[in-house]
């Protein structure tokens, strides 16, 4: 990501939660024959020290990934939205993006049939636990398991990240009120998510 100092998310907790609430990844690996790119979910693993996330991908995309054999960046993306100059009043500006997106390095651990079995209930357990009467792999355990094989799970120690918080620091107070207000309301480009990771960032004035 092009390096905008002002921008930087450097904050780890900050990052663990960007992946809890948008756990849908982008996988990018560049291979011996170029770049691959798949679209998984993960899962954080919160008792890990640093910032572990597990995941499978279908076969035989490890095979196409090369996973295990080299480095791999895995791309977070949280909300994002385009932002109009005119949101700006009478001050010179031009249009611009804002966002949230972490990328994560590192080199995945293939994990054992057993493992990933696990993982997959943890995947599961993850999402369903919200629902009124929430699905679990033990309750089709035969049929679970001859799907799993179709899967590779990974573990993805991050070694590094490179994070951004672009949500209009560089704007007046005034400005960022008019910006969250159009993105919370406005007619032609609302985006609720986006104007409520501004909020984190731009406290409402209590006056």
């Amino acid at each position: 990501m092009r390096h905008t100092p002002s921008f930087l998310l450097e904050d780890e907790e900050e990052v663990k939660r960007l992946i809890r609430e948008n756990p849908w990844a982008t996988i990018v690996s560049n291979t011996a024959t170029g770049l691959v790119a798949s679209h998984y979910p993960v899962v954080l693993e919160e008792e890990a020290e640093g910032i572990s996330i597990v995941s499978h991908v279908g076969r035989p995309d490890e095979q196409l990934h090369e996973l295990g054999q080299h480095e791999v960046l895995v791309i977070i993306q949280g909300p994002h939205g385009y932002i109009s100059p005119s949101w700006y009043g009478a001050v010179p500006a031009v249009p611009t993006w804002n966002h949230v997106t972490a990328h994560l390095y590192g080199t995945p651990e293939i994990l054992s049939d057993d493992e990933n079995y696990r993982v997959l209930g943890d995947l599961v357990d993850y999402f369903e636990n919200r629902m009124p009467n929430p699905a679990k792999l033990e309750y089709v355990e035969e049929y679970a398991k001859r799907i799993v094989k179709g899967t590779a799970g990974f573990r993805l120690r991050v070694t590094r990240f490179d994070a951004r918080l672009k949500l209009s620091q560089n704007r007046s107070p005034e400005i960022v009120e008019t910006i969250i207000d159009q993105l919370e309301h406005g007619e032609h480009y609302s985006q609720p998510a986006l104007a409520a990771e501004m909020r984190r960032v731009h406290p409402l004035d209590p006056s």
